[in-house]
């Protein structure tokens, strides 16, 4: 029995920290496309005047899109791994993230093909079209958002589970909803402003003024995401507890709170 449990507990492990892995380094390779929240949906711009000088809409990263499921993972890795788990699939992603940065630097630099420069060339309206620059462009970031990425990334991360772990000493094994939606609230409000502080404020030419404003967008969309996502997190929660079964739910959880949780 104890090796069926030791399985299970690997497999829930390797299962979750890929999914936080691949959506984590997903988003931030994504997160170079900025949309408009508004037209998405089949509105105009609302055109919000912030602080008397900075016209606002609901512009967003794309790894906004899939970024809330990071959170989710998160949430459940602490819940039956604690700060361990999280702590160590954090910076093994932060580790991987950074790798990512330094492979597209390099290849960037690689000298295109002529006949895949040629192939590609046309656009379907018959206009010219260098791809070599386009690709460049769309993977190659600047210092800035990197050092910023990486940055609120784990600044998060750690908010995140330290005020988890802070609101289960509180509440016990109960109300899920409190330390996850809690924890991811704290957390991505640091999170939030980071990344934009230091990318565009630090290392660019924004405004801090335009720092809060776009900020406070980007925190808008993550504190109604993660209340909307509530119901997801109790699936998974269904779902984890019916796999490894009651006792050993029930015995994983009481060691995350505890900090003596298998890794």
């Amino acid at each position: 029995m104890n090796e069926i449990h030791h399985s299970r507990k690997t497999n829930l492990f390797i299962i979750l920290g890929s999914i936080f892995l691949t959506n984590a380094i997903l988003a931030e390779i994504i997160g170079v496309k900025i949309f408009s929240g508004e037209k998405t949906l089949g509105f105009e711009p609302i055109n919000w005047n912030i602080f008397g000088e900075y016209i606002l809409d609901f512009n967003l990263t794309a790894g906004a899109v899939i970024w809330p499921i990071v959170f989710i993972t998160t949430d459940i890795i602490n819940e039956y791994f604690g700060k361990k788990g999280v702590r160590k699939i954090s910076f093994i992603t932060a580790g991987l993230i950074a790798y990512v940065f330094v492979v597209i630097s390099v290849v960037t630099v690689l000298v295109p093909a002529d006949f895949w420069l040629d192939v590609n060339s046309q656009t379907p309206t018959g206009t010219g079209f260098d791809i070599n620059y386009a690709f460049n462009t769309i993977f190659r970031q600047g210092m800035g958002i990197i050092v910023g990425s990486l940055t609120a990334f784990l600044l998060g991360q750690l908010i995140d589970v330290f005020v988890f772990q802070r609101l289960r000493a509180i509440t016990g094994p109960r109300m899920i909803w409190l330390r996850a939606t809690g924890s991811t609230l704290i957390s991505q409000f640091f999170d939030s402003f980071v990344v934009l502080g230091i990318a565009f404020y630090v290392f660019g030419n924004w405004s801090l003024s335009q720092v809060i404003a776009v900020g406070i967008i980007n925190y808008t969309y993550k504190f109604a995401v993660a209340i909307l996502l509530t119901p997801l997190l109790y699936l998974g929660h269904g779902l984890i507890d019916r796999y490894l079964g009651k006792d050993l739910a029930e015995e994983m959880v009481k060691e995350a709170s505890s900090d003596r949780a298998f890794i």
